[in-house]
C-alpha cells in the first residue's frame, strides 16, 4: 500500500506529525512485546513484507501489558539533573492486565474500537497503522484494570493496543514510536518496558531500568470516584528545591534497593513518597493505612499519586506472610469493607 507524504493530525493540542515522520521512526524495528506469548520468534520484519508493497501478513493478535499500582514514587527531580522535563516516576507493576485483539481490514486506516469510549486506543491504533503502512481495522480490548483510579489503566491500553497490532503484522516496532504516539494521548506509566522502570511520564521518556520488584503483596483500598490523568498533570504545580533534592535521594536509594531486591527499602521508599505527595493530593485515609502498617509490621504504604489507591505493601517470601496478611486485612477492614489483594510483577518478559 502506498502512503503519500500527508500531514496526519494526532493530539488533542492542534499537533501533527507527517506521515513521513511516522514512518521514519517506524523504521528501526527493534522494539519488541516482553509478555509471555508476545515475541517474534526470531523473524525478521522484513520478510513479513512482500516486494510489491502489499500489506503484511497477518497473524495471531492477541496482546496483553500489565498495570500497575500507582507509582513506587513520584515527584519532581532538581533542575538539571536529567534532560528535559523533571517529573518522574518508578513503577510497581502488577498482575492485572489489559487485554487487545486487532483484526485487520484491507481497505481502510480507520480504527473500529470496542468498548468505543476507549478513544485513547482508537487514536493510537490509527497512527501506528499509518506508521507501519499497515491497514486499519477492528480493536477489542478489555482490562482487569479499572478505570480513573491510578492503576494505568489507559497506559495498558495503549501498550496492549501497540502490541496486538505489532503481533498481527509480525512487526518488531521502534520504542520510540509508540512513546511519541503516547506522549500525543496523555502522560504515560511507563508500562511499554519490561521490569520496573524510573521514566519521565510526560516526555514518555525511559530514564533506566531498575529491575525486577521482588514478590509482594499489596493490600489496596479505593477512596471513591475517579481521576483523569492529564487533569490531574495539568492542575499540579512545581515543588522547592529542597523537596526535588529528597526525591533525587529517594530514586538513588531506589536505584540500589531494586536490583538487590531489598523489599524493607523498597516499603520505606514507598513510605515516604506518599507522605510527600499528601502535602499536594492528600489521600484522606492515609494515616489510617500508615497505622495498620505499623501495627502489622508490614513494609510500609504506597499511593497511586494521580490516582484513588492506597495499599499496604508486604513480603511474600516472609516465613510469616500469612499471618501477617491475615492481620493487615483485618485492621484494613474496620475502616473499609472491600481491601483487595495485588500481586506484584516478578519477571515481565
Amino acid at each position: 500500500m502506498a502512503i503519500q507524504n500527508s500531514t496526519h493530525p494526532i493530539g488533542s493540542g492542534g499537533a501533527s506529525m507527517s506521515t513521513r515522520e511516522l514512518l521514519e521512526a517506524a523504521a528501526d524495528e527493534v522494539w519488541r512485546p516482553y509478555l509471555y506469548h508476545q515475541t517474534f520468534d526470531g523473524v525478521d520484519a522484513a520478510q513479513n513484507i512482500a516486494d510489491d508493497g502489499q500489506q503484511p501478513r497477518v497473524y495471531s493478535s492477541d496482546a496483553l501489558c500489565c498495570g500497575t499500582f500507582g507509582e513506587l514514587l513520584q515527584g519532581q527531580l532538581p533542575v538539571g539533573s536529567v534532560p528535559g522535563d523533571p517529573h518522574f516516576l518508578i513503577t510497581m507493576p502488577i498482575a492485572l492486565f489489559a487485554r487487545a485483539h486487532f483484526m485487520p481490514m484491507a481497505g481502510t486506516q480507520s480504527v473500529s474500537v470496542y468498548p468505543s469510549h476507549k478513544i485513547k486506543a482508537k487514536r493510537l491504533a490509527e497512527n501506528l497503522v499509518i506508521a507501519l503502512g499497515a491497514s486499519g481495522g477492528i480493536l477489542l480490548l478489555e482490562s482487569e484494570l479499572p478505570e480513573g483510579k491510578g492503576l494505568a489503566s489507559s497506559s495498558a491500553d495503549l501498550v496492549a493496543t501497540a502490541r496486538s497490532i505489532a503481533c498481527c503484522f509480525k512487526r518488531r516496532i521502534r520504542t520510540l514510536l509508540i512513546e511519541k504516539l503516547m506522549a500525543d494521548i496523555e502522560p504515560s506509566d511507563g508500562v511499554m518496558y519490561p521490569g520496573v522502570v524510573a521514566y519521565q511520564q510526560r516526555a514518555c521518556n525511559l530514564l533506566s531500568f531498575l529491575g525486577q520488584m521482588p514478590p509482594l503483596a499489596i493490600v489496596g483500598i479505593d477512596e471513591g470516584g475517579t481521576i483523569k490523568t492529564v487533569d490531574y498533570d495539568q492542575r499540579r504545580g512545581e515543588i522547592s528545591a529542597s523537596r526535588r533534592a529528597e526525591y533525587q535521594g529517594l530514586l538513588d536509594r531506589a536505584r540500589i534497593a531494586i536490583p538487590r531486591g531489598d523489599a524493607a527499602t523498597i516499603g520505606k521508599i514507598a513510605t515516604a513518597s506518599a507522605l510527600l505527595h499528601q502535602e499536594r493530593t492528600p489521600k484522606k485515609h492515609l494515616n489510617s493505612m500508615l497505622k495498620a502498617s505499623q501495627a502489622t509490621d508490614a513494609l510500609g504504604v504506597i499511593v497511586a499519586h494521580s490516582g484513588t489507591m492506597i495499599g499496604i505493601l508486604l513480603d511474600r517470601t516472609a516465613d510469616d506472610f500469612t499471618r501477617k496478611i491475615q492481620s493487615v486485612l483485618a485492621h484494613v477492614s474496620r475502616f473499609d469493607n472491600s481491601p483487595r489483594i495485588y500481586r506484584t510483577m516478578t519477571g515481565c518478559r
